[in-house]
């Protein structure tokens, strides 16, 4: 982990997602991250993928450095335990972060009653507080309308907005406390799923162009919209996709390829300006023609070498085994990555931070914990409880170490 934020000491009450992604974000840079589960484990404990023992991948991936405490949360003595880790005295503490309904010990008045510069961060469905997740809010979205080469909705399989909206959480996070170092306050932030979505649909110019020109973007396929962009097959079966954006780019294409002097004939023969994003996207059915003989004659590995160094801008495509294997930067060649013990699962390669500070080196990945495994310790350290009063704790089923 990154020491960046050691002086912060966040309580998670979440599951699935988001909140646990902007738990994870902020212990990647440090931060003393404590998820607290009910005994069992919560809704994602098992969510797949799951290892051969059962033990999963998923949750493993989402709470790797964070402290894990599990409590009975229906007993009053359990919900009292997790008020007072929610509360604890000091500096930097008094953060909270759920998705969970926030109701009973739970509620912003109960716990800021105890602690009044409390920070909580809320997330909710839709801005009435009614439900919503990534899958229900995505199919309004209008991005499934687009996705593919049309006739019908496509849903892709990044859950975006819970990864939008987890980064918006960990944002929250340092702006409240931030604003608590400054005038001693606390609040409660409320962030609605959906307006992640709503939010970011509209700064990308897609609704705001319905209202400026009256038009819906429609559906194009692999084509890049509003420039030059295609995927292309290869003569080994692979996939490739080549982008120009600049005029350079579009130059060190037809550089590489050897196929400048074809490429200048369609904006003449087209009557359209290649050096212009509009132009050749409106000549990219033509300049796909030209690239697509190319492409096929040649190997990946023959691509990657024509290409390398030349300023062309282009990727291959990869399933998730081919990016584990053969991409450079999906490894420990990449300062990101280490190798980190989780619990039930073995050492994997793991991502830290993807942010690399200066003033900081970047430190070892987190390991995922064992559900319970910093109970104790949270009890004992955080809490000051005698090892007598936790041994009765457990012996009645309140906490489980």
């Amino acid at each position: 982990m990154t020491p960046i934020l050691t002086d912060l000491s966040i309580v998670e009450v979440a599951a699935f997602i988001a909140a646990p992604l902007g738990g994870l974000t902020l212990s990647q840079l440090g931060a003393d991250v404590i998820r607290i589960d009910p005994i069992g484990g919560n809704i994602d404990f098992t969510r797949w993928p799951l290892n051969d023992e059962g033990h999963s991948i998923y949750w493993a991936g989402l709470n790797k450095g964070k402290r894990s405490v599990a409590l009975d949360l229906r007993s009053p003595e359990g919900q009292e335990i997790a008020a007072a880790i929610c509360t604890r005295a000091g500096e930097g503490r008094g953060i909270v972060t759920t998705n969970l309904p926030a109701r009973g010990w739970m509620a912003y008045e109960a716990l800021a009653a105890r602690r009044d510069d409390l920070v909580m961060v809320t997330l909710i469905g839709n801005p009435d507080g009614s439900g919503a997740l990534d899958y229900t809010v995505n199919c309004a979205s209008g991005f499934p309308d687009v996705t593919g080469p049309g006739g019908a909705p496509v849903n892709h399989v990044l859950p975006a907005w819970d990864v939008a909206a987890g980064l918006t959480i960990s944002t929250a996070v340092l702006a409240a406390e931030r604003y608590r170092s400054r005038t001693g306050k606390g609040q409660k932030v409320t962030l609605s799923l959906a307006d992640v979505m709503h939010a970011t649909v509209s700064n990308l110019g897609f609704t705001m162009e319905v209202e400026a020109n009256g038009t819906v973007r429609q559906p194009i396929g692999n084509d890049l919209y509003g420039a030059y962009g295609r995927d292309f097959s290869t003569r080994d079966g692979r996939r490739v996709m080549i982008v120009a954006i600049s005029n350079r780019q579009f130059r060190a294409v037809g550089e590489a390829t050897g196929l400048a002097d074809k490429l200048a004939m369609i904006g003449a023969l087209m009557d359209v300006d290649l050096s212009d994003e509009g132009g050749r996207f409106a000549a990219r059915h033509a300049i796909s023609a030209v690239l697509e003989p190319w492409v096929a004659a040649r190997t990946l590995a023959e691509i990657r070498e024509a290409f390398e160094g030349t300023g062309v801008l282009w990727g291959p495509y990869q399933d998730f085994g081919q990016l584990f294997a053969e991409d450079r930067w999906h490894s420990e060649a990449n300062p990101m990555f280490g190798r980190a013990e989780h619990h039930g699962i073995g050492s994997l390669r793991t991502p830290g931070t993807p942010l690399a500070f200066g003033a900081v080196p970047r430190g070892e990945p987190g390991a995922s914990p064992r559900l319970g495994s910093s109970t104790e310790e949270v009890l004992a350290e955080d809490l000051g409880l005698p090892s007598t009063e936790i041994a009765r704790l457990k012996d009645k089923g309140v906490v489980s170490l």
